[in-house]
């Protein structure tokens, strides 16, 4: 459904203070890294969200869409900002993006196909 929260980032400055507090207050439990630090969690049947070292200056959202592109455009038509589409391999497309008053969102669109 285009719209829907899929997926939220936490940046952290100590991950597992974070993952700690995390999982204390909503009984999550994290997986192991992939590859980097990037800590994943599942909160729903078609939903969930990472720990990751970063600034910690507040969750990044992501939207579905089901035309990225599409996505794109309009946002940008009606003034707010998004970056270019970027592949994640065998899980689809994502852009970063900004509103009209500034709050940044992500947009996604899942095409287990994309390779690069």
């Amino acid at each position: 459904m285009s719209g829907k929260l899929v997926h939220f980032e936490l940046p952290a400055r100590d991950v597992d203070r974070a993952k700690s507090f995390w999982s204390a207050l909503c009984g999550w439990s994290f997986s192991e890294p992939m590859g980097m630090q990037y800590f994943m969690v599942r909160t729903g049947e078609d939903q969930g969200g990472a720990v990751f070292p970063g600034d910690g200056k507040g969750p990044i959202v992501y939207f579905d869409t089901d035309d990225i592109d599409a996505a794109i455009a309009r946002a940008r038509e009606h003034g707010g900002k998004a970056d270019d589409k970027q592949p994640i391999p065998g899980v689809g497309w994502f852009a970063r993006c900004s509103d009209t008053e500034g709050n940044d969102f992500s947009l996604f669109q899942s095409d287990e196909s994309v390779t690069q």
